[in-house]
């Protein structure tokens, strides 16, 4: 007789009203926009700079702390949204990183009834005809859906080759909860992308669009299951990768059954060398493995956190590799076209040479910068970046002075700002993996140098490119040839201009520090014609009400100015 096997379960918390759950989360992000403007646009623009900047750090950790709050209550996206910032390491400060980090585990589990119901509804027919026995307790619970272990029927066993499994099943009632999260992240996205230094450097509405297309296919099972077949198809032969095969027979859109292959979670340092793996060993080839989905393969896990990936130890005699990779949740792919792969493969090489000319190239190769940007002064400042901290880990780079990065930050910090960046399509899950992959590694061992997995890869990047070379040399003789076709109407040209006093000659960096200093000087002489009338005024007011009050209004007009001002040079 097939058994269901009984466990305890604690309450979801309930999606509630959507009109309510949107308009929690519009007021949160509302207030603490308006908060962000206040502290870090306004104050600095009336001279009180180092107020924000003394109370940024507690600012920092509240957000942190009340977006925890409103994520765990919510549900659905918003445990996507935490779990994103908490993987952001390379930009978001620590105070923010720390708190989120407990939403890769952090989800109440759906009470099991309500499982019950929607798996028996998919599938056709009772859970009893369908396994042999299936766990009431979730082996993990997900923002989307959780996961129960299985075991098929034996019949089905014999017939797939599979005995155990794990079944996810979505949560009840997730479509509309990701609607309802979608159109008020939308409004978010409108609000920022009125502000200028967001807009200038990524389209907030189509970056949106791009997290509801990744949303929409994570709660597509189906669509989870031929990703993993895929992935596994990429790595078949690879004795350091293992991939669960689904189950397509009980498989629907909102379940998903998998062959069981968990194992000893990647960052459980205490069971990995319990079973005689060593974590620091592990570091570098899973950097290798994440490098070759993103490099080469072109089809890439866009959400490897501890919790979806297990080192598994070989059987005896198995073969030459003593454990493997094992990746689980392939809801959240990426896709790198050819042309993206060819310029982040360049990226990879110039970043190993510590070329910071060609860093910058592969940059733009990439899309992330725009064709007509100046990029004289990154080149430099790249340049200089790569001398001082290139291959460094991140054990050295935190005894560096704090000082020195600051030093670094102000001198270069206009040259990066000035300059037109955008963030290309699908560059989030890039972004996204490339940062847990890191802090994958780091964790495996504290004293991991990313650059010891990069060098050797690049390497045999650039072994690679090299077999190319005849059509890399025959592409720069077409350039070569149309740049002398066109070169003597070009300086003919530009000798015309000079003979007629038209020469213009740009510094960009002495052009934006003239700027920056009219900019000080209007506003300082606002400031003090502001200043001057709200005095004067509070002082005619005790005798003359009326006169007082008029200068004291007056004032505002020069305020305007000189945050006006302020606002232009953003």
């Amino acid at each position: 007789m097939p058994s269901i096997r009984r466990g305890r379960s604690a309450p979801a918390p309930g999606a509630g009203n959507t009109r309510a759950r949107y308009r929690r989360i519009l007021r949160f992000a509302a207030w603490h926009l308006a908060i962000t403007w206040w502290f870090e646009l306004f104050l600095p623009r009336i001279g009180l700079a180092r107020v924000a900047a003394r109370t940024r750090s507690p600012r920092m950790q509240r957000f942190a702390r009340r977006f925890h709050v409103l994520a765990v209550d919510l549900g659905g996206l918003m445990i996507k949204v935490g779990q994103f910032l908490s993987s952001r390491l390379d930009v978001l400060p620590p105070e923010i990183t720390e708190e989120l980090e407990g939403l890769q585990d952090e989800v109440p589990p759906v009470p099991f009834p309500a499982i019950r119901a929607l798996a028996e509804s998919e599938l056709g027919f009772p859970l009893e005809r369908a396994f042999a026995m299936f766990e009431e307790t979730p082996l993990a619970a997900a923002s989307l859906g959780q996961a129960h272990r299985a075991r098929l029927l034996p019949d089905d066993a014999d017939e797939f080759g599979i005995k155990d499994v794990v079944v996810k099943v979505q949560r009840p009632g997730i479509d509309a909860i990701v609607d309802v999260d979608l159109a008020a992240l939308r409004r978010v996205a409108g609000w920022l992308s009125h502000f200028r230094f967001v807009s200038e450097r990524a389209d907030m509405p189509a970056l949106l669009e791009e997290f509801a297309q990744t949303s929409f296919e994570e709660i597509d099972y189906l669509h989870e299951a031929a990703g993993s077949e895929r992935f596994a198809a990429d790595f078949a032969g690879d004795v350091r990768v293992q991939v669960p095969l689904p189950v397509w027979e009980r498989c629907t859109r909102r379940v998903l059954t998998l062959e069981d292959v968990t194992a000893i979670k990647i960052t459980d340092a205490a069971a990995l060398r319990a079973a005689g793996i060593d974590p620091a060993a592990v570091a570098p080839v899973f950097a290798a493995v994440m490098f070759d989905q993103l490099f080469t393969n072109g089809f890439f896990h866009a959400d490897p956190h501890p919790g979806n990936i297990f080192v598994t130890p070989a059987a005896a005699g198995a073969g030459e590799h003593p454990w493997k990779l094992t990746f689980i949740d392939f809801g959240m792919m990426g896709e790198v076209t050819a042309s993206a792969r060819t310029g982040l493969r360049r990226l990879l090489i110039a970043a190993a040479a510590r070329d910071g000319k060609g860093l910058v190239a592969a940059i733009r190769d990439v899309g992330v910068l725009v064709p007509a940007a100046d990029t004289v002064e990154l080149e430099r400042a790249m340049t200089h970046l790569f001398a001082r901290f290139g291959g460094m880990g991140f054990a050295e780079l935190r005894e560096v002075d704090p000082r020195e990065f600051r030093d670094f930050a102000v001198e270069f910090g206009d040259v990066v700002r000035s300059l037109p960046f955008q963030l290309p399509e699908n560059f989030l899950l890039i972004i996204r993996a490339v940062s847990l992959t890191s802090g994958v590694c780091s964790s495996l061992d504290a004293r991991y140098n990313l650059w010891d997995s990069v060098e050797p890869y690049a390497a045999r990047l650039l072994r690679d490119e090299r077999g190319n070379i005849v059509q890399d040399a025959a592409r720069q003789a077409i350039d070569a040839g149309g740049l002398a076709l066109r070169l003597p109407g070009r300086l003919d040209g530009l000798i015309t201009r000079a003979e007629e006093g038209n020469l213009p000659v740009a510094n960009p960096r002495l052009e934006r520090q003239v700027a920056r200093l009219d900019r000080t000087a209007r506003r300082s002489a606002s400031a003090v014609v502001f200043a001057a009338l709200l005095i004067a005024g509070a002082l005619i007011r005790a005798d003359d009400s009326a006169l007082g009050n008029l200068l004291m209004a007056a004032s505002v007009v020069p305020l305007f100015h000189g945050l006006w001002v302020g606002r232009r040079g953003l």
